[in-house]
């Protein structure tokens, strides 16, 4: 049984050869990866260049920013917050919308250092976010991280999963 042509497969992209879409599902890898790097090299400026300039990210309720600027702010201050963090990155699934868009979800282990005298952070959760191809590279239009669980964690409230909480 042959797999019938792209065009006819809602969702999947009109590319032209799989060797094509494996590279970009490759660099849309890249892109969660570099976020998760850049924030444990404390790089701000960094992780801004990951999104695009009409960006919504949410990290919790009343926790993220609408915008480029807003989410600058966002990320001020965050290296004398944290001494370090490791946040780990797997089960990438990606759902293809276009060529140039796609839906992204994948599960995130994160550990925090803080600067003040208690114990580490630990946030377990999935990251949901629309990317967007733009200017040949792969960027961040949403991000919305959805907590499962944490443990001694800064952030008391939290987005849920969706798993009737």
């Amino acid at each position: 049984m042959t797999a019938a042509p792209a065009a006819q497969n809602p969702g999947v992209p009109e590319m032209t050869d799989q060797t094509t879409r494996i590279a970009e599902e490759r660099a849309i890898e890249r892109l969660l990866f570099d976020y998760a790097y850049f924030l444990d090299m404390n790089q701000p400026e960094k992780m801004i260049a990951l999104f695009v300039e009409d960006c919504e990210v949410s990290y919790a309720p009343n926790f993220g920013a609408s915008g480029i600027a807003a989410y600058a702010k966002t990320l001020d201050g965050i290296g004398s917050f944290f001494r370090a963090t490791s946040h780990h990155v797997s089960n990438i699934v990606i759902d293809w919308v276009g060529d140039a868009e796609a839906q992204v979800r994948a599960v995130v282990l994160a550990i925090h250092r803080y600067t003040r005298e208690r114990p580490d952070g630990v946030l377990y959760g999935q990251y949901h976010d629309v990317v967007v191809k733009q200017g040949g590279r792969w960027k961040f239009k949403t991000r919305i991280l959805k907590t499962t669980m944490t443990t001694d964690y800064h952030v008391k409230a939290a987005n849920p999963i969706g798993r009737g909480e």
